[in-house]
């Protein structure tokens, strides 16, 4: 899981945040670069595509592989070809084919998340969930450091393009860590099949189908609607306030995050070397702390106490940015509101994927965890769109004050949820293995 974290982790900031810090660093306007962060929603959006990556085995290499492996590695070639073809493109001259090429990074990008995820959760029991969490963010946030300060040294140093193409080769730790791991041995069939066989029954009782088309519906039906259909059958009129709170409770964050690296180099104006130093290397240090020390508490005071202290943190900590803004340049102060953030970001994480983790049936593993880490992203990479603007039109202070304030629902809604713990604890799905 380190190594399948950190395969995971790698290509999100090449086409989020360092992708900006490239654009902002060759000259690309403002709003063009909050545009760009629109790459993002493909992660937001993978739900859609979950249950073929749930349900579909892949020829040869559902063979050579299995399921959820042969699924990760399609996704790393796709990263692969994409990273490299990112670091031959012009983004003054060609934004559109930069944008392109950062689509397929996204979208293969989001699909080995839908796989990974899966595997994560079904590779072991339950009670192995949070250490499994920790492990992956550890993975993850090693790779954001690459990714992040390793990109910008190497752009510094030597050329966007070198750092890139780096990048590229670097996939080649998941391909590997793919080809050594065993593939999962849940049971992750039942409930499906159930609801396929019923669909069959009910289509050749009616005999309105052939048979072939009945069997084709059974599937469809069992891969695409059967996962929802079994969250909201087992959480009732709850599912739609989980749902909601996994929509909210990273908005503040992520909407914040859109503009860091340009608010860092344009308006502070800290040399790349400053803002790798500080935001990944030492950032990275405060955030596997906050990991280590949320996997502690989720343990000690249950998951969903520290899932409430996460959403206060994160909101409250991103309002320092706003005094961030008021001084000038100062390192000791910039190392210090990063830590904050990076300390409750750790926290929050560990404790927000061990909750949905929790709550995803093994029978739709993929797909239940892609429609919860999908809402967990959407509205942040939305709003964050329209992250430039805002800046442009009012200012850095006034655009990290909104972003602090958005948080406050995500704490109202972890409240009502803390209110109905024991009958979340009684709803919850039993995973069994084969």
């Amino acid at each position: 899981m380190l190594f399948l974290g950190f395969s995971a982790g790698l290509p999100f900031l090449l086409v989020f945040s360092t992708l900006n810090a490239r654009l902002a660093d060759v000259g690309v306007e403002t709003a063009t670069i909050g545009f760009f962060s629109w790459l993002g929603i493909t992660y937001s959006i993978k739900v859609f595509w979950a249950p073929v990556v749930d349900r579909l085995k892949l020829p040869v290499l559902n063979r050579l592989f299995g399921k959820r492996r042969s699924w990760i590695l399609l996704a790393q070639a796709g990263i692969a070809t994409g990273l490299y073809l990112m670091a031959a493109v012009d983004p003054l001259s060609a934004p559109e084919t930069l944008a392109l090429c950062g689509l397929l990074v996204a979208f293969s990008s989001a699909t080995q998340d839908v796989a990974i995820d899966a595997y994560r959760i079904e590779i072991a029991e339950e009670r192995l969930q949070a250490a499994l969490a920790a492990t992956y963010i550890f993975g993850y946030r090693l790779a954001l450091l690459v990714a992040g300060a390793g990109a910008l040294y190497l752009a510094e140093f030597w050329s966007w393009q070198v750092s890139y193409q780096v990048m590229a080769a670097l996939v080649g730790v998941g391909v590997l860590t793919v080809l050594v791991a065993r593939e999962p041995e849940v049971n992750h069939f039942a409930a499906a099949e159930d609801i396929a066989e019923k669909v069959q029954e009910e289509a050749a009782r009616r005999g309105h189908l052939p048979p072939r088309l009945a069997k084709l519906a059974g599937w469809f039906y069992a891969a695409v609607a059967g996962p929802f259909v079994d969250f909201f059958r087992r959480y009732k009129e709850l599912a739609i306030v989980i749902l909601v709170l996994v929509a909210v409770y990273r908005i503040s964050d992520i909407a914040m995050g859109v503009m860091a690296n340009p608010f860092y180099l344009d308006f502070m104006g800290f040399s790349k070397t400053q803002v790798a130093d500080v935001t990944k290397v030492f950032g990275f240090f405060m955030t596997i702390l906050g990991s280590m020390v949320g996997g502690v508490l989720v343990v000690r005071y249950g998951v969903r106490r520290i899932l409430l202290a996460g959403a206060i943190m994160t909101a409250a900590t991103n309002l320092l940015f706003v005094v961030l803004a008021q001084y000038p340049p100062d390192i000791k102060l910039l190392a210090l509101v990063v830590s904050a953030d990076n300390l409750s970001g750790g926290i929050a994480n560990v404790a927000l994927i061990a909750w949905l983790s929790s709550m995803t049936s093994a029978s739709f593993t993929a797909t239940q965890y892609a429609l919860f880490s999908s809402l967990m992203t959407l509205p942040g990479k939305f709003l964050g769109g329209f992250s430039g603007i805002v800046v442009a039109d009012f200012g850095y202070a006034q655009f990290f004050l909104v972003a602090g304030v958005m948080g406050v629902p995500a704490i109202l809604l972890v409240l009502y949820i803390m209110r109905h713990g024991a009958r979340l604890d009684a709803l919850a799905p039993v995973k069994t293995s084969s």
